[in-house]
């Protein structure tokens, strides 16, 4: 029989401690890196992408780099594995900004949809920089995508480098507004190519 201690005073004697179950564990699916690409789109069923198996999924962005400053980076999905990007969407939209200066300034409003098909930005409007150590990080987490109940909700953090050399750090969530499977969602820029990875994992 062990003695637990707190503060190195006698709390209560135990035979053991009671086991702590995982959170979840993070399965990698599939990896896509652009270079020049105008788009990326992960399609269930395609290259070993699964939008079936799991509640949760998340999308990472590793160094996103744009060909051409003054564009943002969006995504949006589709009921038909890919041959339209057009699932209806509401969202929300906020963020901050430090300057390099010193100057900043939080709230950034304005880019969230209102039943729209459009895609959905990930940057606070056309700021991203293009300069050669500029980029865009972040994730975008899209929930039960498979089902055949309820709306898709996502949520999305990103952290990039604002043309006018402004730390940005950005905060999306909403829904795709359809009791139907999402089972396909592509990336791209708002115009032009971009470099950079993006991974897909499932969380059980």
């Amino acid at each position: 029989m062990a003695l637990i201690k707190l503060n190195n005073k006698a709390v209560s004697n135990a035979t053991a401690f009671g086991s702590i179950s995982s959170l979840g564990s993070m399965t990698f699916i599939k990896k896509l890196t652009a270079s020049g690409s105008s788009t990326l789109s992960f399609v269930d069923g395609s290259g070993g992408v699964d939008f079936s198996t799991y509640k949760e999924y998340v999308f990472t962005f590793k160094d996103i780099h744009p060909a051409t400053d003054g564009v943002f980076f969006q995504f949006n999905g589709s009921l038909d594995s890919g041959s339209n990007y057009n699932v209806v969407k509401t969202s929300t939209q906020f963020g901050a900004i430090h300057s390099e200066g010193g100057s900043g300034e939080l709230g950034r409003t304005g880019y969230g949809l209102a039943q729209s098909s459009g895609f959905q930005g990930l940057t606070n409007g056309e700021d991203l920089g293009a300069d050669n150590d500029q980029s865009f990080t972040g994730s975008l987490n899209i929930f039960n995508p498979n089902s055949n109940t309820f709306v898709k909700h996502f949520i999305s953090t990103t952290q990039y480098s604002h043309l006018a050399n402004y730390s940005a750090n950005i905060y999306t969530a909403g829904y795709f507004n359809t009791t139907s499977a999402v089972d396909a969602v592509r990336f791209e820029m708002s115009s032009g190519t971009f470099d950079g990875d993006i991974c897909l994992y499932g969380i059980a």
